[in-house]
């Protein structure tokens, strides 16, 4: 098998992407996705929920999250096509898996978005003018829906300009994203640092249970996730072989540098009377916007000043971010023939307008069932790590079918990287708890419902581009996902579990289990020829093929 060449421009107006996002751009992507509104909370839930070795949580999550982006590293140098985490399974497993992780993918994109808009709503709170915004369980309120409802609008006014524009816009934005929590850092650091919070009420007071529900369930991994947005653009970058893996693997390192050290600056300058009832019972004036409240606190009011300004700047550009990949995601869902044609349209500046406007309906509706950023992230944080999963096995395949295809980027000691990386993102997904994955279970289920039921018209009316489904190839997706269910339910983690899995042996079960359905893809995976095809298949189409 040659290897896939990168798309390249297609000249048709209606289904074109242009390449024009150069290195930074990609990068800043990727970075301004994942500082977003999980610096402004994160080490507050967290340290509320597994106390200073929440330091533990950032740690365990950061690798996690750096297994992940080493195996997207390899496929998005390999594979460098806009929405590329939606067509990876679809290449190793045919239709039915791929059309199942298409839409994971799309799910945790057209949400992100929302939850960003609450957080700049919940920080605005500081000001008179927007208390009204919020009710005091953080539901919206009636003026709070309209404003939300009008940015998410004015994130996908500024996607019609342009990707061009948009990577310009963004990398800006971004550079003051970054430097706002470094400058954070360094002043906290400086100004206020007790060494004993560390120690006084207990390095982990919570326990192991603690340190591992703080990873999904209080925004560590929501914080750090974000490095799979140069692989959304990757159908409109300027050399995606080269670029992709640099900007991939830079924003997490970026990312899980920044979180670490604000997690320490936070937990120091903290004055021990804030948490003397109990790290679970930390409270101070001004809690709502954690940092900038802790700022005023401790003296800082200048950069409180700055930090509630970045309250809304930070979360936008996250915001605008996800908007641009949504639709993105839309059109590759299209492309991979899960969703109408109409979805590929795109105007005079190549912007995929359909998924845009797909993308803001999606948003909107997401502001009705989930009242709090918390509730928010638990929820997203699955769906983007089941999203994720999909890559590891789609990893695995293509090592296995195609060992001699030349890689831009080759991950060293892949194979044992792969499984590994599959192991950690279904304990992820388990540590959400029972109360988000059921959730999480319905919201697949509707999926299959939307994407399942055009696939079947398309294959029946004989549409061109209908999906080949490859039942066989996906046999073991069901078998997980219920599966992932039932350990949740017995599980320890979250409301309404059974608790009759005791705690290690859990994390014992999800490991072998998650193991056993690796190794089990692989072996009923697609054969090489099925798999060219496919990859053809989507690169005639990239290509301006019909």
């Amino acid at each position: 098998m040659a290897t896939p060449a990168p798309a390249p421009p297609n000249n048709s107006p209606r289904h074109a992407l242009r390449r024009e996002v150069g290195m930074l751009g990609l990068l800043w992507a990727s970075v301004g996705a994942i500082i977003g509104s999980g610096w402004l909370f994160g080490a507050e839930k967290a340290v509320t929920a597994a106390g200073p070795a929440a330091l533990l949580s950032w740690g365990v999550g950061a690798v996690a999250i750096v297994l992940l982006a080493l195996v997207h590293a390899e496929l998005g140098g390999l594979f460098p096509v806009a929405g590329g985490t939606a067509r990876y399974p679809h290449y190793a497993f045919g239709g039915f898996a791929g059309m199942s992780f298409g839409w994971f993918t799309w799910l945790q994109a057209a949400t992100i978005a929302p939850i960003e808009v609450q957080a700049m709503i919940g920080y605005a709170r500081h000001w008179s003018w927007a208390d009204g915004f919020q009710n005091k369980d953080q539901t919206l309120t009636g003026s709070g829906f309209a404003i939300a409802a009008v940015l998410l609008a004015i994130f996908v006014a500024i996607n019609f300009l342009g990707v061009k524009w948009l990577a310009r816009t963004n990398s800006a934005a971004t550079w003051w994203k970054v430097a706002v929590p470094v400058v954070t850092i360094l002043i906290f650091g400086a100004k206020e640092f007790h060494g004993s919070n560390f120690t006084s009420q207990g390095f982990a007071p919570f326990g192991a249970r603690g340190v591992l529900s703080a990873i999904s369930t209080s925004g560590v991994i929501f914080a750090l996730l974000g490095f799979e947005q140069a692989i959304q653009w990757a159908g409109e970058s300027t050399h995606p072989r080269r670029d992709i893996p640099r900007a991939v693997l830079g924003s997490v390192m970026i990312g899980s540098l920044v979180y670490i050290l604000l997690q320490v600056v936070f937990i120091g300058a903290l004055p021990p009377d804030t948490f003397a009832s109990g790290w679970g019972n930390l409270t101070y004036h001004g809690i709502s916007g954690p940092f900038a409240g802790l700022a005023t606190l401790i003296g800082l009011s200048g950069l409180a000043t700055v930090l509630y300004i970045d309250a809304i700047i930070s979360p936008a550009g996250t915001g605008l971010v996800y908007i641009t990949s949504s639709s993105r995601i839309t059109y590759g869902l299209s492309r991979n023939g899960y969703a109408p044609q109409a979805m590929q349209a795109t105007d005079r500046r190549a912007v995929p307008w359909a998924g845009l406007l797909v993308a803001f309906v999606a948003g909107v509706l997401c502001f009705l069932p989930f009242p709090s950023w918390q509730r928010l992230v638990s929820f997203i944080t699955s769906a983007v790590v089941l999203m994720y999963a999909g890559a590891p096995l789609a990893f695995g395949v293509l090592r296995k079918r195609f060992p001699d295809l030349e890689r831009p980027y080759r991950l060293p000691a892949g194979e044992f990287v792969s499984p590994l990386a599959f192991v950690i993102a279904s304990l992820v997904i388990y540590w959400s708890g029972w109360d988000t994955l059921w959730r999480l279970g319905a919201s697949i289920l509707l999926g299959y419902l939307l994407l399942g039921s055009y696939a079947a018209y398309a294959q029946a009316k004989g549409l061109p581009g209908a999906p080949r489904m490859d039942f066989r190839a996906g046999q073991w997706l069901p078998v997980y996902l219920v599966g992932m269910g039932v350990v949740s339910w017995q599980g320890q983690f979250g409301v309404g579990a059974a608790h009759h899995l005791p705690l290690w042996w859990d994390i014992l079960v999800i490991a072998v289990f998650s193991l056993v359905v690796y190794y089990w893809a692989l072996a009923v995976a697609l054969p090489a020829a099925e798999i060219e095809r496919n990859i053809s298949d989507v690169e005639v189409l990239d290509a301006g093929g019909h």
